[in-house]
């Protein structure tokens, strides 16, 4: 059962950070509405032998795809989505993110934007966040997932056909309850790559698709335009999640709100403003975090360990980050990190020396 909420969060999120869904054929996780798609689909090249097909009261066995039987709704806030099968039972409670704040958490929870007011209360919480250094508390409940993560800011790059299927009713298919439409049951693989291609294309921001039929476009691609933090404020939020999972005290995230160092520099003169590629250091007055969203490792350190990150990621070099801790320190912190696996520092590549060129304008030189 484990291995199958995994695919189903996966499938929710328009994230899979084992990335063990990807598949030589078909996508990896189909979701559909109505049980009469489900020969035609198997059928098809959007199945291949490692998909996961989730269908109304149906339940396969052990010759071809896992085929999973569902009651409920994936799709309609309030639902509850239940799977029941040997391994036992699983149940997912369906909300709207604009009353999420206001409803008690009673299990496992999807939250998804299902309009424009949504959306706004999203972005007002990622706001308060980043300026403030508040997060949403249900947002970063252990037990809320929230929904295609991609088109509210994440990693573009980790959604799409090849990871997801979402096939309605009348057997439109798009990536997502939300999404736009991509095509229909009876369609192939690479139709339904070029119309997800083509939607990108057209759009400033990715990702276009998941969220398409329920908010306008432009309204979307510009509010994240004008937050490119939003993937780092993502990548905060699932780090909380898990440390709160663990047990630990809502920490403290440096670049929201806050800095363990004083002095660092803010907004668009900080190396980590934007993107998820640089650590995020989390900490509480007990003891401090070094998350890593690509993979998704944290490691526990100590605050001194914690500054010396902190400054190397918001400095952008050991270089700049001798100004705010001590160089030894500098160097002991990124060689110990680096046994573990971990780049806190990208490396410079070497720049070719260039033969001076006499440049002449008329007949004086320059």
């Amino acid at each position: 059962m484990s291995g199958i909420k995994g695919r189903l969060t996966a499938w929710a999120a328009g994230q899979d950070p084992a990335v063990s869904l990807r598949n030589a054929s078909g996508t990896g996780v189909l979701v559909l509405e109505s049980a009469e798609h489900l020969e035609r689909v198997l059928r098809s090249d959007l199945v291949g032998p490692g998909t996961t097909v989730f269908v109304p009261g149906e339940a396969g066995d052990a010759s071809g795809p896992v085929v999973v039987g569902y009651e409920g709704s994936p799709s309609e806030s309030g639902a509850e989505f239940s799977l029941v099968s040997d391994a036992g039972d699983f149940f997912l409670q369906l909300q709207s993110y604009g009353i999420s704040e206001y409803m008690s958490v009673v299990g496992p929870t999807l939250v998804r934007v299902a309009d424009p007011a949504d959306f706004g209360a999203y972005l007002a919480d990622a706001d308060r966040a980043r300026q403030e250094g508040v997060f949403a508390d249900f947002l970063t409940h252990p037990v809320i997932q929230l929904g295609d993560l991609a088109a509210l800011g994440a990693d573009a790059s980790a959604d799409g056909p090849g990871l997801r299927l979402y096939a309605n009713r009348a057997g439109e298919l798009s990536t997502a309850p939300g999404g736009r439409r991509l095509g229909a049951v009876g369609d192939g693989m690479a139709g339904l790559e070029a119309e997800w291609a083509r939607i990108n294309a057209a759009s400033t921001h990715p990702c276009a698709v998941a969220l398409g039929a329920v908010l306008p476009e432009r309204e979307r691609a510009a509010a994240l335009a004008e937050r490119l933090w939003l993937g780092r404020y993502l990548a905060a939020v699932e780090a909380i999640r898990r440390l709160r999972f663990d047990g630990s005290a809502v920490p403290r995230v440096s670049g929201f709100g806050h800095r363990l160092t004083a002095g660092l520099p803010e907004g668009t003169a900080a190396a980590d403003e934007t993107g998820t590629g640089a650590p995020l250091v989390l900490w509480t007055d007990e003891t401090a975090y070094v998350h890593i969203a690509t993979g998704g490792r944290t490691f526990q350190v100590d605050h001194l360990t914690a500054r010396v990150v902190e400054a190397l990621t918001v400095c952008g070099s050991p270089d700049a980050a001798a100004a705010f801790a001590d160089k030894e320190a500098l160097e002991g912190t990124v060689a110990r990190f680096a046994a573990a696996g971990v780049q806190l520092v990208r490396p410079v590549r070497p720049v070719r020396p260039v033969r001076p060129v006499r440049v002449t304008v008329g007949s004086r030189g320059l």
